[in-house]
């Protein structure tokens, strides 16, 4: 599966800086699923559950308190309020 860089960080501190195969999180438009590849966007996001699939397969499941995704080529980065997992 192809990766892509993913950092989510709040006031408190970094979350998580590595590599990811997917994010899926509740934006102001809708629910969104970010993959590798992701036309280069950003959005606020609403608070809410994130969910993490990892290279391996696995999966991290987090709550966000609301923030801003920024989708870019070289990386993706969820700055957010609030971050737990």
């Amino acid at each position: 599966m192809n990766t892509y860089r993913l950092r989510i960080a709040s006031p408190d501190g970094s979350f998580f800086d590595g590599e990811a195969v997917s994010l899926m999180l509740r934006g102001t438009c809708g629910d969104l699923a970010i993959l590798a590849g992701h036309i280069p966007f950003v959005t606020a996001v609403k608070p809410g559950k994130v969910r993490l699939t990892l290279p391996d397969g696995s999966e991290r499941e987090g709550q966000t308190e609301g923030g801003i995704l920024t989708v870019r080529k070289e990386e993706t980065t969820l700055l957010s309020g609030s971050f737990s997992w």
